[in-house]
C-alpha cells in the first residue's frame, strides 16, 4: 500500500512478482462468472467525453435523464469499468454516470495532474451527463482515491449534491501518518501478449480476491495494445507530475453536504480507530457501514453486499433530513 499526506491510495493494476498473479492460471482464458455478473456487465451503458482544462475525459451513462443523478467515482490508476457490474443495479431509477479521470482508463493524459482538476473533471462530468437536470440533487459514490477527489468537491460543490458516499478512502489520524505517494514514473510494461499481461496483474494496495472474474474484467479494460503487445492504459508518471491540494482531514470537516462513509470490514487501510476518527471530525452522526468479508476493493470483494448497502443507504436519504443544517 501506498497512500500520501494528500491522500493519495494505489488502486491500480500492479505487476506481480516473478511467479505471476492469481489470473495466471487462466491463460487468458476468462474466469467462469455467476449469471447475475454476466447479465450486469452485459447491461447496455452510453460512452461520452467531455474536455476539461484542455484534456478530453470519458465517461459511461445507464438510465435516463431527468431521473436523480448518480456519479459513481474510481480509484487510482483504475477507470470506469470498475463500476460495470454496480451501475445497472441503479439504473432503473437513476441517471448514473461513472466517470474515467485523466492520466487513467481512456481519459487523455494531462503534463501535470493536481486534486482541483480532478475535482473539476467530477463536476464537468456529472454537467455533461446531466446529473443536475433533476429536482433532486445528484449523489457521489467514490472508491479510494475517488474519495479523496470527492471530499474536495464535497468541501467547493457540496451545495449541489444530496451527499457524497466515500467507499475505504482512509482519513489517517496525526499518529498513523499518511506516506508520500509513489514518485518513480517508471515505463509501464509492454507484454506480449494479452495472456501474459493478465497474468501479471494484481491488485494495489495487494490484497486477496476470490471474485476472478471480476478481476479479470477489469484487468481486460485497463490494458491497451502497443507496440510489441499490450500495456497498461494509465499514466504512470502521473504521481511525478502531481500537485498535492489541501489535507484530506480538512476537506472531511469542510463537506457541504451529506456524508456517509463505507469500508471493507477486513480493509487494512480502515481499521476502527481510523473509522473513529474520521466520525470525530465530521462532528455529528453519520452512516458508518462496513462490508462483511470485504478488504479494500469492496465493490471486487463483495459486489452484491455492497450494491445491498448503497441501495439501503440511498432509499434512506431520500425519505430523510440531515441531521445538521447544511
Amino acid at each position: 500500500m501506498s497512500s500520501g499526506a494528500d491522500g493519495i491510495v494505489r488502486d491500480q493494476p500492479a505487476e506481480m512478482p516473478s511467479e505471476g498473479g492469481p489470473l495466471l492460471e487462466y491463460k487468458g482464458a476468462v474466469p467462469p462468472a455467476p449469471d447475475w455478473f454476466q447479465q450486469a456487465v452485459a447491461t447496455p451503458y452510453e460512452t461520452h467525453s467531455v474536455e476539461v482544462k484542455g484534456a478530453q475525459v470519458r465517461y459511461q451513462c445507464w438510465g435516463q435523464r431527468g431521473r436523480p443523478g448518480l456519479l459513481l467515482v474510481h480509484g487510482n490508476g483504475a477507470h470506469a469499468h470498475w463500476w460495470d457490474f454496480i451501475a445497472p443495479y441503479f439504473a432503473e431509477h437513476y441517471n448514473v454516470a461513472a466517470v474515467t479521470f485523466s492520466g487513467m482508463g481512456d481519459s487523455d493524459w494531462r503534463d501535470t495532474y493536481d486534486m482541483a482538476t480532478f475535482a473539476a473533471e467530477e463536476i464537468a462530468v456529472a454537467e455533461h451527463a446531466g446529473l443536475f437536470d433533476s429536482d433532486v440533487k445528484p449523489i457521489i459514490v467514490a472508491h479510494s482515491f475517488g474519495g479523496f477527489v470527492t471530499l474536495v468537491t464535497g468541501a467547493e460543490h457540496g451545495d449541489r449534491f444530496t451527499g457524497m458516499v466515500i467507499v475505504d478512502s482512509p482519513v489517517n489520524p496525526p499518529e498513523r501518518p499518511h506516506q508520500g505517494p509513489p514518485r518513480s514514473g517508471r515505463p509501464n510494461r509492454v507484454y506480449d501478449d494479452l495472456a501474459s499481461a493478465l497474468g501479471r496483474f494484481r491488485l494495489a494496495p495487494p490484497q486477496l480476491c476470490e471474485n476472478h472474474y471480476a478481476m479479470d474484467y477489469i484487468a481486460r479494460w485497463s490494458l491497451k495494445k502497443a507496440d510489441g503487445g499490450f500495456t497498461w492504459k494509465f499514466d504512470p508518471s502521473i504521481w511525478t507530475h502531481f500537485k498535492p491540494n489541501d489535507a484530506p482531514a480538512d476537506m472531511l470537516k469542510a463537506a457541504r453536504c451529506r456524508i456517509a462513509i463505507i469500508r471493507g470490514e477486513e480493509s487494512d487501510l480502515m481499521p476502527d480507530d481510523v473509522g473513529d476518527y474520521m466520525r470525530k471530525l465530521l462532528g455529528h452522526q453519520v452512516p458508518f457501514i462496513s462490508i462483511p468479508h470485504a478488504r479494500h476493493h469492496v465493490m471486487l470483494d463483495q459486489p452484491l453486499a455492497f450494491v445491498s448497502a448503497l441501495r439501503t443507504l440511498m432509499a434512506e436519504w431520500d425519505h430523510s433530513e440531515p441531521h445538521r443544517s447544511i
